[in-house]
Formats: C-alpha cells, structure tokens, sequence
C-alpha cells in the first residue's frame, strides 16, 4: 500500500472541526436559531482543557457538556472555545481547545461529527495509540421521546449526559 504523504486524514479532521468552529462561532455571534442545540464531548485532561479542580474530579476522563438555554459568553477563536455553564447552580468557565473534542452532536437535525482525539489532546503517548481513522459526520437518530428526560428548569443548571443515551438500542 502506497504511504500517503499528503494526510488526507488529518486534511478531512481539520476540515470537519472548521465545521464546528463555524456552528459556535455563528451561534456566539446570532444565539442558537430554532430548535438547534448542541452536545460536545471532550476529554477532560487532554491538554489546553480548562475547568476547575470540581468538575474534573467529577470527570476525570471525558465529558459531555449540552449548549442549549443556559450558557453564557461563548468565546471561539481559531483553536478553542470557551464558554459559562452553570454545574449544580455553581457557575462554572470551561476552555476547551477544537483539538480535544471526541464528538459534536445537534439532535434537532440529528447531525454529529465524531473525532479521534489529535496527537496534541491525547494522554497516550502517538506510539502507543493505533493509528487514528479519518473523522467522519455522523447522522444519529432522535432520541426516543421517553429518553429524553425532564427538561432542565431554570436555575437547576447544567447536565453533563453521554452520548449513548441518545442512540437508539
């Protein structure tokens, strides 16, 4: 097999997560439009995270946040946003760099990218790890109505959720 010295696969990751970047960068400027929301995993301790010693704690390994009705001062720039959540009515500020998102779901329009965390964002050391598919947009079905829970009420503050409870078994 032919060595691909091009990388098409980290050309098609770059690309994809300029797709994120876009969505919040859109939704920072204009706020979320219609019915759209979004579920962002990301590893917790991969490097530029952010987030305070208690959330961290709580998730050591990866974590899921949901940007929907309470979020506040969505910064993005070229390689990470930053973002205001509230964790069990204690306000929180997460940086979280493109680098160390695992996955980005809109279940309004059942719309998800997935990726392979990049050389930079992994704990593993790149010689220990396989190496890494080409990420890859995602149509995910809608969750059934009796998965999705009770709506977050106002001031109960944010709820970190995976993304499994979405799919359907």
């Amino acid at each position: 097999m032919a060595t691909d010295h091009i990388r098409y696969d980290v050309l098609a990751r770059d690309a994809l997560r300029g797709v994120l970047r876009r969505v919040l960068s859109d939704a920072a400027e204009h706020g979320l439009p219609g019915e759209h929301h979004f579920f962002i995993t990301f590893l917790s301790t991969a490097e530029g995270v952010k987030l305070s010693p208690r959330l961290l704690a709580q998730y050591p390994e990866e974590m899921t946040i949901i940007l929907q009705h309470q979020f506040w001062d969505l910064v993005v720039s070229d390689d990470r946003f930053e973002v205001g959540l509230s964790f069990g009515g204690i306000p929180e500020r997460l940086l979280v760099p493109f680098n160390a998102i695992k996955s980005f779901f809109d279940p309004s329009v059942q719309f998800g990218l997935q990726f392979e965390p990049s050389d930079a964002a992994a704990e593993t050391p790149a010689a220990n790890r396989p190496a890494a598919p080409a990420p890859s947009a995602v149509t995910v079905p809608a969750p059934a109505e009796e998965d999705q829970g009770e709506p977050a009420k106002p001031g109960e503050g944010a709820e970190v959720v995976r993304l499994d409870r979405f799919r359907k078994k």
